[in-house]
């Protein structure tokens, strides 16, 4: 349950990812973000498969995981892709990445972590407007 006696796993509508759902995805889009950055830093402009975001809801099994685990690891992969980003250096910022959603484009480091930022705080707002 959430704070607000909300279950956590109920999705508001269908079509629409649960609180626990939107979780897992943060947590995956950090973790997958963090090794697209850590692949710019060892290979000239590596190119990013897809995450398959829509795929893993099911296939990674997002409702029926645990919250309490799910809550420890997003605050984990949060901290490894802010660890990794603290350390890059002002050319590091700069190094590309051929990143392939939704179309082919080349990406700065800096791209991605403004991106992820714009990701994570776009998802507490979905969560936070489907239980207001």
């Amino acid at each position: 349950m959430l704070r607000d006696g909300t279950d956590q796993k109920a999705r508001s509508e269908p079509g629409t990812w649960s609180p626990l759902e939107y979780g897992c995805h943060v947590r995956d889009v950090l973790l997958v973000q963090r090794e697209q950055v850590r692949a710019a830093l060892i290979m000239r402009r590596p190119s990013c498969s897809a995450m398959g975001r829509d795929e893993r809801v099911e296939g990674v099994w997002y409702a029926e995981q645990d919250h309490g685990d799910v809550a420890r690891q997003l605050c984990d992969a949060a901290l490894l892709f802010s660890n990794v980003l603290a350390r890059l250096g002002s050319e590091e910022w700069e190094r590309e990445v051929v990143y392939n959603y939704p179309e082919r484009s080349e990406r700065s480091l800096r791209w991605i972590a403004v991106h992820t930022l714009h990701e994570v705080h776009h998802h507490v707002l979905d969560v936070r407007c489907q239980h207001t």
